[in-house]
């Protein structure tokens, strides 16, 4: 699979917003496969089948990410009554990933991970990725920032929960590795009200930091990732799920397949519905003025 994210010429011209020709939408399972590897290919095919470019999950380690006194605490799930007995059972071992990365080449559909601590950014690294992700509750993580950036490889960062200072640090940190990035629009609730978006914030992003941008969502609906395209994103990364009603602090927020598809359907269908900005006149409405100007040639012809 192959998608040209230099958009260096990409955009559609004469357009309030700079539209690409081409937005990637990443389909992000994250979590919410639950730790059954079936649901995780369930959720692969979802994506492949809607139209989605790339599938996304999360990696952690579990006793970095989360101090001892909080995997000790009680918290009932399908799989006992503590923190990390739920945790841990959210986590794909390696077996489980070779499995993903077969599955995913069968399908004929790009993925990637975004890790929550340096052992995990190691561990997947392993698999060559395309492109990493910074989510956002890292952009504060500097060692892990440092880390990315040196491999040098596009870079999709969240901005959710983090100030212009955080963004500041973060940027400066793949500018002085050379790295490239995108910064994605976000806002950090599962699930996030639409009034409280704000899609204006991805042109503050574009401006202030001179760089393409795109947005990850966390709202119920699929409206605002294709107003988010509309508006120039060139990236749209949503979560997504077999059924809201599932188990899993992701599942509201997430989009189940009929309306994957439809967002996916609405954002390709952008660049030909914005066309060129030339006004003409089409076959169709040549034909339709000669029957329905009663004045012109069409009539005179006729009458005599």
């Amino acid at each position: 699979m192959e998608e040209n994210l230099d958009f260096t010429n990409g955009f559609i011209q004469n357009n309030p917003w700079p539209i690409p020709n081409k937005t990637l939408i990443i389909a992000e399972i994250g979590i919410n496969h639950n730790g059954d590897i079936a649901i995780a290919k369930k959720l692969i095919d979802m994506a492949k089948n809607a139209g989605c470019d790339y599938v996304k999950f999360q990696k952690r380690t579990i006793d970095i990410v989360y101090p001892k006194d909080i995997l000790d605490s009680y918290r009932e799930s399908p799989w006992g009554n503590t923190q990390r007995e739920q945790k841990e059972a959210l986590e794909f071992n390696k077996e489980q990933y070779n499995e993903i990365n077969s599955y995913c080449k069968e399908k004929s559909i790009g993925w990637f991970a975004s890790a929550w601590d340096i052992p995990s950014q190691l561990f997947l690294k392993e698999y060559n990725f395309k492109y990493n992700k910074i989510a956002s509750p890292m952009i504060t993580h500097i060692d892990l920032l440092k880390m990315v950036a040196e491999e040098k490889k596009l870079t999709f960062i969240s901005t959710g929960m983090s100030t212009y200072d955080d963004i500041d640090k973060a940027v400066d940190i793949f500018k002085k590795n050379d790295c490239p990035f995108i910064l994605n629009h976000c806002v950090s609730e599962y699930p996030i009200a639409e009034d409280k978006i704000n899609l204006k914030g991805m042109t503050n992003l574009r401006e202030r930091y001179n760089c393409h941008i795109g947005y990850s969502g966390h709202e119920v609906t699929m409206i605002p990732c294709v107003l988010a395209a509309m508006m120039g994103a060139v990236v749209i990364e949503r979560h997504i799920t077999l059924d809201r009603a599932m188990y899993g602090s992701d599942q509201a927020a997430s989009l189940e397949k009929r309306g994957l598809e439809m967002m996916c359907g609405y954002i390709k269908s952008i660049p030909s519905i914005i066309g060129n900005g030339n006004k003409t006149i089409t076959p169709g409405e040549k034909a339709n003025s000669d029957k329905l100007r009663y004045w012109g040639p069409f009539h005179d012809e006729h009458i005599n």
